[in-house]
């Protein structure tokens, strides 16, 4: 992980030289098919500089005199341009917003502030580093089928482990489709190998490709990175882009709540992010094995809390279908 940043950062820099390039070349076309074209650049240039002294002095009739001229030569310009069918366009960055630097500063004052795509870019190269693009090739709303589940009616549920998982699944389409509209946290739980894993995935994928910023992981990965965040950061690449992008992901996914080795140190950490995502109003998903009595017992009260204050609790039970997909071969519900 040491070297994705930096590697993005040549990515960027070689995108800008590009774009740069190619109309440095346009230019040249133009020029030497329109010497007079030139001439004009370099006057326009050279305004520019004037009305900002100008503008530094207070010169107002100076300012409108040198802006009228600016007009009358852009005019000229782009009346040559069109006479012999050419464009000579601003660089075509991959990203309008930040020029292809990975940052926005709105002033020459103001703090840069990172740009969308470079939160989506970095949390792709996460994705690759723990093969998540592959698998929501596979685990998606697309490949959902329930035809393992089964349809004999729960007594304690009133309804059967088919009916149930296509109302999550719904629900799961519909968490998708009011994103960004509705401020919506879930909390799955159930017994193991009941598609807990398989919604989160679908979720992302629709997510990411609607273009918002999803990050997925594991708890234990997460408590991981935490304990290497506070003790270890000099073994990390860049660990505030990682804090970045788990604070301001449009969704955060926690899946495999309980499996981890909790400290005191993860605890609190783990509280900190989903009260900052509450406050900031970011969108989480959390899954776990665990039912809430077992989550009461194993978390302290106060994140607990939030939990059952600001998350839909949606409960999944059946029978393990990854043990029924093994058996018949299949490879998705």
């Amino acid at each position: 992980m040491r070297k994705i940043y930096h590697n993005l950062m040549r990515e960027y820099e070689n995108s800008r030289n590009q774009a740069e390039a190619a109309l440095t070349k346009q230019k040249a076309i133009a020029y030497e098919k329109i010497p007079k074209l030139a001439e004009i650049d370099k006057n326009l240039g050279t305004l520019g500089v004037s009305l900002a002294r100008l503008a530094l002095v207070g010169n107002a009739e100076g300012m409108l005199k040198a802006r009228e001229e600016s007009t009358r030569l852009k005019e000229e310009r782009h009346a040559l341009l069109a006479g012999h069918g050419l464009e000579i366009n601003t660089p075509k960055y991959q990203c309008k917003s930040c020029a292809d630097t990975g940052y926005i500063q709105n002033t020459p004052t103001s703090p840069a502030v990172t740009c969308v795509c470079l939160k989506q870019r970095l949390i792709n190269e996460y994705y690759n580093l723990s093969n998540m693009k592959e698998v929501l090739q596979i685990e998606n709303f697309d490949q959902f089928d329930d035809r393992l589940f089964s349809t004999e009616i729960i007594e304690a549920e009133g309804l059967s482990p088919k009916m149930n998982i296509r109302k999550l699944h719904h629900q799961a389409m519909e968490f998708v489709q009011n994103f960004g509209e509705e401020f919506v946290n879930f909390l799955l739980y159930g017994e193991p190998g009941l598609g807990k894993t398989f919604i989160c995935h679908c979720i992302a994928k629709d997510l990411l490709d609607m273009g918002h910023t999803v990050l997925y992981l594991t708890v234990p990965r997460l408590c991981k990175f935490i304990e290497d965040y506070r003790f270890n950061r000099e073994s990390l690449a860049e660990p505030d882009e990682m804090m970045d992008a788990i604070d301001e992901a449009d969704l955060l996914i926690l899946d495999d709540l309980g499996s981890e080795i909790s400290t005191v140190v993860t605890s609190s950490a783990l509280f900190d992010i989903i009260n900052q995502r509450l406050i900031s109003r970011k969108a989480t998903i959390v899954s776990t094995n665990l039912t809430p009595d077992a989550l009461a017992s194993q978390y302290s009260e106060r994140i607990v809390s939030r939990f059952i204050g600001n998350y839909e609790m949606i409960k999944f039970f059946g029978e393990d279908i990854r043990v029924k997909k093994k058996y018949r071969g299949l490879r998705t519900f």
